[in-house]
This record gives C-alpha cells, structure tokens and sequence, in this order.
C-alpha cells in the first residue's frame, strides 16, 4: 500500500482524501436503509443466505465465469471446466469468510492461506501459500506489472501489522485497502480476485459495518464491470491521492449496489415472491 503521509495509522489518513468521508457517507446510510427493512427482523437469514450466493455468483464472475444465478442456484457439480471450478471456489469462500471473522484481526495471513487453499481445493506445493521467486502467477484478468516474492512478502507483512494494530479508519477505507492490496499483489498462484473479494466481505462484516453479510460488494463490482474494476485498480496500483481516492469510491459504490440488491431481495421475501 502507497501512504499518504508519515502517521502512526495510515488507513485513516486515507480516510481525509478528497471524496473519501462522502463515500464513506453514503455507503453507511444505504447500509443502514437495508438494515432498517421490517424483512430483517423476521428474515435476516433467508437475505444473507440470498447475498452469499449473489455475492459468490458476482466474483465469480469477475474471474471469468459470468453465469446466470439461477444456473449457481441450481448446479450441484462444480468440477467440469475452468468455469465451474471459478464458480465453485466462490461458492466455497464465501461459505468459509464467516468462520473465520474471530481469526482475521489475530492473524490475517493466516486467514489469507485458508482462503487460498479452500479456494484451490488441491493439495499442491503451491497451495496456501504466497509464491516464491519464480512460480508463475494464473491470473490472467489482471494484467499489472507482477510484483517479486520479496516485494509481495514485505506488503502482506505490512497489510497484516496494520489489521493487527487496529486502525480508526471507515470500514470501507480498510476493505478497500484489503482488496485493492491482495490484486496488486496477486500473492498467491491462482484465485487471487476471488480470494481479495472475500477477504473485502471479511473486513465489511468484521468490522460491524455488514454484521449480517447482507450487502455484497461482489454484486456491485460485477455490476460495474470488469473494464470499470481494473481502471479503478490502476488509480490503487497508482498510488496517488486520487488513484486511490478513486479505488475507494469504486468499493464504496460496489457495496451501494451490493446494498441494492439485497433490498429487492427483501422486498420479494416480503411479497412471499422469495
């Protein structure tokens, strides 16, 4: 992660760019909307059971495998086909990100090795681990510049002392940090997009923001398109004020959509049409 500034908790910094408190606005009152619906008090978790798969459906999508969610819903074999395989790594992490909440503040490489190696689903050398000099990297949506084992080891050891220390940034600010660091640095040999996205829907609902996990910000940036995702990654690889200013709003936008479509889901529980 670029900083800002010299400061003892640079995630807050990024909080006071320009923009920034506005998305931070925005995405708390659409969160809150979503939570004030009269459905959660009685179907909390018939929504986030919908999110997940919506939420799964939507980074799956963002690895390449763009299937209708009635098609997620209904296929029980996800082992044919590089597409299938995507699907059902999604499927698998976002089942995984809630029982690993207790984990993430205590050991975040931790739980960044067991969202590869669920992921992955093999038991490869390669498997739950960052890669070493010289592995190649299957992550072929994300074209930036590939940084060296060394570089990669030192960014997650930072990522990972500031999630430790506790930062009074938004969650949006640290969820956005989290996800825009992992693709920058693809650490892993495969599933890094999928295991970013999650490691997002981790820190949003960890951090008291989506304590249900009822506003997945995969939606929204499946919804926002792939072009649109890696332009905003481009302002975060920058690490300018604005590249990362924009990176942030591109995640809080995300979550309003994320915010979107688990409020129709409420309304269709509510017309008994879910």
């Amino acid at each position: 992660m670029s900083s800002t500034g010299a400061t003892a908790d640079p995630l807050a910094t990024l909080g006071s760019l320009p923009g920034v408190a506005e998305s931070v606005e925005s995405v708390r009152k659409a969160v809150d909307r979503v939570y004030g619906h009269r459905i959660m008090r009685r179907r909390s978790n018939a929504v986030t059971s919908e999110a997940a798969l919506r939420g799964a459906r939507g980074s799956a999508a963002l690895s390449g495998a763009d299937w209708a969610l009635e098609e997620v819903r209904r296929r029980t074999d996800f082992s044919a086909g590089a597409e299938a395989r995507a699907v059902g790594a999604a499927l698998r992490l976002t089942a995984e990100a809630g029982q690993l909440l207790s984990i993430w503040r205590q050991s975040p490489l931790r739980v960044l090795a067991r969202l590869h190696l669920v992921a992955a689903a093999s038991d490869g050398d390669e498997v739950g681990r960052p890669r070493r000099a010289g592995e190649p990297v299957d992550e072929p949506l994300v074209e930036l510049p590939l940084p060296d084992s060394r570089e990669v080891s030192g960014r997650l050891e930072g990522l990972a002392d500031l999630i430790i220390a506790g930062t009074s940034a938004p969650a949006l600010v640290t969820a956005a940090v989290v996800h825009g660091e992992l693709l920058a640095l693809r650490p892993f040999a495969s599933h890094n997009g999928l295991v970013a996205r999650v490691a997002e829907r981790i820190v949003l609902i960890g951090s008291g923001l989506d304590p249900k996990a009822i506003c997945p910000a995969e939606v929204g940036h499946a919804e926002l398109g792939r072009a649109s995702y890696l332009a905003a990654l481009d302002g975060y690889v920058s690490g300018t004020p604005e590249g990362m200013a924009a990176w942030i709003a591109h995640c809080g936008r995300a979550i309003e959509l994320g915010v979107r479509e688990s409020t129709a889901v409420c309304e269709a529980l509510q017309r008994g049409a879910a």
